[in-house]
């Protein structure tokens, strides 16, 4: 039974909890109530609070407050964020009274403020929560055990402090992992995505039952739907966080429309960048999982792109964002496999060109340097900073990664394309950290550039001599490494963006 807790109440609690003395080996019955807050006001909107962690962030930080504002609903967003936050956490947390949280709140007019230092009774509070949502961490997700461990403990905290007496509460069911995910949890499920998302499922419908739970928000369920069309498996940025595009699209309209019972399908309002076959296919998907929310629904009508595509404006890739740029296709990972099977390109339009990692690189460098006067093609700042970065020889402890490798195809075999890297880091030492970008098709062609510098120095873009003509099935192989002249002792390299487009 949902509970409502008044101010007096709660006074004469604390007070009375403050006369008390306990010995050392009692146990604390209810954890200290904290700062004693007035109910905020109830305006009759819908306002979700998530107990959460990065991946309720996902779901509700980016896109949930666009699909209401579309549909004409006020709604007010708030999330309760810890890094890597698990149920254990939460509860550790409240029995601290620990001010552990960043709490994130959109409010009313979609004004997005983080605030440092909140506790769980702070953010219960702070308004009169229309959804309390829970969720256990990525990779316990599909552990039922861990669920019955903590679940009743934090649900009996929070609920009786929701002042809302028409309060719902939710559970959000997470999504498996990339399969080519290296996150260290994945080796729960054997490092098998189909395997991980059966587990979330069976484990989060028996986890419903524990507590006094009105629904589950199947995000996961979405993902997985998503995962069947044309999208593939390309709806994280790291293997594990949902990318900012379709991935956090598609758990937003399942959130959406398991919160308002309206069909997602139609809604008006998509990602800057999207294109609206995307946006259709991520509502589809959110609204089969709400509609068959304990299995994969194959999104038959979505196997390909729908159309023809030509390639005539050029394509850019940025590699090492979170987040794309606008017209820009965001390399956001290097796993081995990561792909995008329609890059677009300055225009936002599908070119039917695709891209896929072959080889990995290290990891993220983002101390490149800003192009100050692009003379070939502008480099927006955050694209220049950002690199994935390698090392032909060790480093330290950690063994060599002689090169990053990467593959175009979808292109035309009858034509020739140029190709332009940017590849920076800043540095003041004497070595030469200078990075080679071999391209090979029909033909190949090798550039290099040097890639660290003193400012105001900067590289500068470099592009292929000659043209690249696709081999006889359209695709182009581009292998990044030190260059012949790199005299760094762990002979580092970089990429920091590549600009493709026709010659003829």
């Amino acid at each position: 039974m949902k509970k409502h807790i008044y101010t007096g109440l709660l006074l004469l609690f604390g007070i009375l909890a403050g006369t008390l003395t306990f010995s050392s080996c009692q146990k604390m019955e209810r954890p200290a109530m904290g700062e004693i807050l007035p109910d905020p006001e109830d305006d009759g909107s819908i306002r979700i609070l998530a107990v959460g962690n990065s991946f309720s962030e996902d779901a509700l930080k980016e896109h949930l407050y666009g699909l209401f504002d579309a549909a004409g609903i006020p709604v007010t967003i708030g999330n309760l964020y810890i890094g890597g936050g698990s149920l254990k956490d939460h509860w550790e947390n409240i029995e601290q009274n620990r001010n552990a949280y960043k709490y994130q709140k959109i409010n009313r007019d979609g004004e997005l403020e983080e605030t440092e230092g909140y506790t769980i009774h702070r953010a219960m509070a702070d308004e009169n929560w229309t959804h309390v949502s829970f969720q256990q961490v990525s990779q316990n997700s599909g552990q039922y055990d861990t669920w019955q461990a903590t679940l009743t403990e934090v649900f009996d905290y929070v609920a009786p402090r929701a002042n809302n007496p028409e309060v719902k509460f939710l559970l959000h069911q997470t999504w498996a992992y990339a399969q080519n995910s290296t996150h260290d949890g994945f080796a729960n499920y054997d490092n098998d995505q189909t395997k991980m998302y059966e587990a979330i499922v069976d484990a989060v419908n028996k986890a419903k039952d524990l507590v006094d739970i009105d629904f589950v928000v199947p995000t996961g369920t979405a993902i997985q739907n998503v995962r069947t069309s044309v999208i593939g498996d390309n709806v994280t940025r790291d293997g594990y966080h949902l990318n900012s595009g379709i991935g956090r699209y598609t758990a937003a309209c399942a959130w959406f429309e398991a919160i308002t019972g309206q069909s997602v399908i139609g809604n008006t309002y998509k990602p800057s960048g999207m294109s609206g076959y995307e946006a259709e296919i991520a509502q589809h998907a959110a609204h089969t999982a709400i509609t068959t929310p304990l299995e994969v629904t194959d999104m038959v009508d979505y196997k390909d792109w729908g159309g023809s595509f030509e390639f005539v404006d050029p394509i850019y890739l940025d590699f090492g964002q979170s987040t794309a740029v606008d017209g820009w296709n965001g390399i956001t990972t290097n796993a081995v496999g990561f792909s995008i099977s329609n890059l677009k390109d300055i225009n936002n339009e599908f070119t039917g060109i695709s891209y896929t990692m072959l080889e990995r690189f290290n990891g993220v460098n983002t101390n490149g340097v800003p192009l100050a006067n692009p003379i070939i093609f502008p480099i927006p700042e955050s694209v220049a900073r950002r690199s994935f970065f390698g090392h032909a020889f060790d480093w330290g402890t950690t063994p060599a990664y002689e090169k990053g490798v990467f593959k175009l195809y979808g292109l035309d075999p009858e034509k020739s394309y140029e190709l332009c890297y940017y590849a920076s880091r800043e540095g003041g030492d004497v070595n030469v950290r200078e990075t080679a970008f071999i391209a090979e098709g029909a033909n190949t062609n090798t550039v290099s550039v040097l890639t660290s510098t003193t400012p105001p120095a900067h590289p500068s873009v470099v592009c292929s001599s000659a043209g690249i003509t696709p081999n006889s099935d359209g695709e182009i192989t581009i292998t990044v490494t030190a260059g012949s002249n790199n005299t760094h002792v762990n002979k580092f390299f970089y990429i920091n963006a590549v600009r493709i487009r026709p010659l003829n």
